[in-house]
């Protein structure tokens, strides 16, 4: 098993993305997910519009990162009912997910 700790990091652009929406996510993430088993940091938030460098990448709404102390809690996380209940309860308003995951030290 990889000891290594696992940076999950999420970027969802939304179909609705008024102003409610991004926040309901962003607090349906906290209530789902912020306390499950093996996270050493969790953040999730909307894109800093004030960060608009040509290099910032600026077509997602809410951010999600996850570090985990390792690859079984990530593991673990991926199937746990929290998680699957967030993706159930917001997936239809999800326009584009992309996952960057890797080693983080």
């Amino acid at each position: 098993m990889n000891e290594q700790n696992l940076s999950h990091s999420v970027f969802f652009t939304l179909k609705d993305a008024s102003d409610k929406a991004v926040e309901n996510l962003i607090n349906e993430c906290h209530s789902y997910l912020k306390d499950l088993p093996g996270i050493i940091y969790f953040s999730a938030g909307s894109r800093s519009p004030e960060n608009n460098g040509d290099v910032n990448i600026k077509d997602f709404h809410v951010g999600l990162t996850v570090v985990f102390s390792n690859m079984s809690y990530y593991d673990q996380y991926q199937i746990a009912e929290q998680h699957t209940a967030l993706v159930d309860r917001n997936k239809a308003n999800w326009a584009l997910v992309r996952v960057f995951d890797m080693y983080a030290s």
